[in-house]
Formats: C-alpha cells, structure tokens, sequence
C-alpha cells in the first residue's frame, strides 16, 4: 500500500556494517541483468563511471556484460576521459545518491554527451544530476531510458523534476539490505481506498456522507458541479451545495440529485453537514475570501479548500481536519513566490506550506505530494490526462466525500488522489479526457478496489 521511499541519509544507514563489495557486486550484477534482458542483442556498452560507488557499480556491470560477450567501453569520468565511443547503450555511473547541488563542468558536459546520444541509457541508482533525497536539478541531468536502483525507490525518482527523468521505469533490485525506516513513502495501486469507508445496510443517506459545497457563481457554476457530482460517485450520500442565487437555474439542470441553498444559507446548511467543500467556482472578490474565512474559523467539520477559496487565505486557527489543495501556481501565491521556484524544489515548498498552514497540504501535479504537520510526505504518482480544466474540482468533491465518511484529512487526501489518477487512467480515450470523464469513472474505480 504505502512504499518506503529512501534519502541519500536513509540509504548509508541502510547499508552502515555491510560488506562494500559485496554490495557492489550485486549492484552492478542488477545493471546488466537488467541491461541483457530489457535491450536483448545488445553488442556495445559504454559505461560512463564516476570516482565514487556509482562508478564502482558500473564497473561491475561492465565485467559481468563483458562475461556475457559485450564490448565495453569505460570512460573513466575522474581521469578527465570524454569519448563516449561506439555504442548501443550508455551506463550512466557517473554520480549516485550521495549526489547534491550542480554537476561541475567537466560532468556536465559528461552528461550533456550523453544526453545527445541516440543510444539507450541507463542510469545505475538515480540519473546523474539528480538528487535522490528531493528530486531537484539544479543543472544539467541526464535523461535516462530506464533507471536500475537498489534496494528501495529514491524520493528523487518520484518528485518532480527528478521524476521527469528517470524513464520508462525504475527497477529496485534486491541487493541483500534489510528493511529500514524512511520519512517518505509512496502510494501504489489502490489499496489505500479499501480503507475508506463505503455504503452499509445501516446507513441512510447523512451517515453515508453529507458535503456542503461552497462555490459556484454565474459563469464559473460548472466547477461547483464538477465538485457536487463527483462526490456523489464518490459514494457519498447526500451533497449540498450552497451558491449565489443566480447560479442555482444553472446547478439545478447539472446536479440534479444536489440540493441548492443561497449562500446566505452557508451556515444553516453547515449544519446538516459531515464536511465542508470550499472554493470551486466561489470567486476572488472581498465578500468570497471574508466567508472562506469565516466557514473555518466558526465551522468544526472537516473541510477542503481548493480554486478561489485558496485566493489570498492566510493562515487560520482551526482543530478540524483540514485539506488544502494547490496547484504550483496557488501555493507559490500562498508563499509569495513563484512557480518556478515551487516546481524546482516542490518538497521544500510542503514543507514551507505545512508549516505556514498547520495542516493537510495536497500540491497537485505529477508528482501530487501530501504533507500533513509532523508527518512524512506522501507521493502519487499522476496521469497527464488530467491536465484539463475541471479536474482539480473533481478531486475536491472527491476528498470532500471521504471526509464526509469520518476519515482522517490525511488519509482522505492520499485516497482521494488515488481514486482521481486511477479514475482517470480507467478512462478508454485518454486522448481528449475531460473531467466529466473522470467523474463517470469513480464508481468502477472504487467497486474493483474492494
């Protein structure tokens, strides 16, 4: 369910009072194991080998290709060699995990090299340029086709930009460590929705699970029932949705099964409530911030906040669970940064957020991180199908509907990414998904994970 993601830190530990060679051996024995039997025919090998233990990996792995009647080239990357010479496959043995910062530039343009090749490359344990405890590239960094690994996913492999770069696979290879406790994890298949809380023949449609959502104004109505209908899929059972007068015509034709309230209403319906939806379609203006504002602080359900109910929040005093959900560009605003920055060091921008907020942080993209204050992050992988207008209010009915059921924000925010990614992969033509695909596809995505 959860996989343990390891830091450069977590992986000497792992491998503190175990015989060096021994580990090495195995190592590069893994690389071209892996290189003969995912590039079969494969005559030339060159193997770019750096000083350190990435390097002796790599040299392993030449001898134990050269057994198997491989030609292999070492360039020898600390004697000053460049000549990639001829070549079928690269090994990228340069740098390792212990790697931080920007490649100096005899390496970079090792690694420039490289990546001009045509040839496949594979990078032993991490792409050289990468750091493997957070994923940043602060130069150049090598663009591999596969990337071998050894006893545990790196944090590096998973989080942006790292996780653009490690190619059409990562395969951990067993390399005799035994198991050892990271910080990070990562969540894999579907697991994780098992543990939230479905329909039973005792609940009615409140105990099933009722979400107020907050949002919707003339002419952005379609995100508040992007919201309301996913959290119908979702299972929960009963959905309001509290909006301006006049975009109830319009919701009453989208979400027929959703009860319409003015916003004037927001806090007698709060009371009928199990969790609060905030922001889809809401609006940026003063009276829009000033009532995000006040269903936080004077509510105590459980609540997610996300689109405009994240325009120009400021931290809150709240003992609710509590979900945040930004993309790059929302947190940088909640940060006073920009983007860029929070897509070249996405962790360091959790953890700037969990701090700032005190709670939940779900920073949306490929690589969705969940932060939660005093607690590892948590990473999911995406589905680029999702780059498409609509799809954020969908995962905020979603994790609205699970917090609705009682769960922890946490847990709700990693299950609730896990439904949309898979909802989404479900879908039969990626190619042109919009989010109302996503939403159709919840139910399916929910039943076969039981």
């Amino acid at each position: 369910m959860f996989e343990p993601l390891y830091t450069a830190e977590e992986m000497r530990a792992a491998e503190a009072g175990h015989d060096v060679e021994a580990l090495m051996d195995r190592a590069g024995k893994a690389v071209a194991d892996h290189i003969l039997a995912d590039y079969p025919g494969t005559r030339h090998v060159t193997v770019v080998a750096g000083g350190g233990n990435n390097g002796g990996d790599g040299r392993v792995a030449a001898r134990y290709l050269e057994e198997h009647g491989c030609e292999v080239r070492i360039v020898d990357a600390k004697a000053g060699e460049t000549d990639l010479g001829q070549h079928e496959v690269l090994v990228d043995a340069l740098f390792g995990t212990g790697f931080t910062g920007e490649p100096r530039p005899e390496a970079a343009k090792l690694i420039e090299a490289m990546n001009a090749s045509d040839a496949v490359v594979v990078a032993v344990d991490v792409p050289s340029g990468v750091d493997a405890s957070t994923g940043e590239v602060a130069g150049v960094a090598v663009e591999a086709t596969s990337t071998v690994t050894f006893h545990g996913a790196k944090v590096g492999h998973y989080v942006g930009p790292g996780s653009f770069l490690h190619g059409f696979c990562v395969e951990v290879a067993d390399i005799g460590l035994p198991k050892h406790a990271t910080h990070a994890h990562r969540v894999s298949g579907t697991d994780v929705l098992q543990l939230v809380p479905r329909r039973s023949p005792r609940d009615n449609k409140y105990t099933a699970g009722s979400l107020l959502v907050v949002g919707g104004s003339p002419g952005m109505s379609g995100a508040a029932a992007l919201a309301s209908r996913a959290a119908f899929r979702a299972d929960a059972g009963y959905v309001t949705i509290a909006t301006h007068p006049d975009a109830i015509p319009v919701l009453e034709t989208l979400v027929v099964e959703a009860v319409k309230r003015p916003l004037d209403d927001v806090l007698d319906a709060a009371g009928r409530a199990g969790a609060l939806a905030i922001g889809p379609g809401l609006g940026r203006g003063d009276e829009g911030r000033a009532l995000v504002r006040r269903l936080l602080e004077d509510t105590d359900l459980p609540a997610v906040v996300d689109a405009d109910g994240l325009f120009g929040l400021e931290p809150f005093e709240r003992s609710a669970p509590t979900v945040l959900t930004p993309h790059a560009g929302e947190l940088a605003r909640l940060l006073g940064t920009d983007s860029a920055w929070v897509d070249a060091h996405r962790l360091a921008a959790l953890d700037r957020a969990v701090e700032k907020f005190g709670c939940v942080i779900l920073l949306k993209g490929m690589d969705t991180l969940v932060g939660a204050p005093g607690q590892g992050p948590i990473v999911s992988s995406g589905c680029s199908a999702l780059a498409t207008a609509g799809t954020g209010d969908v995962l905020t009915g979603i994790l609205g509907a699970f917090l609705s059921k009682g769960i922890g924000a946490r847990l709700a925010a990693v299950a609730a990414t896990c439904a949309h990614t898979h909802a989404a992969l479900a879908v039969e033509h990626p190619d042109g998904l919009v989010a109302g695909d996503v939403v159709e596809a919840l139910p399916g995505v929910l039943h076969a994970s039981l």
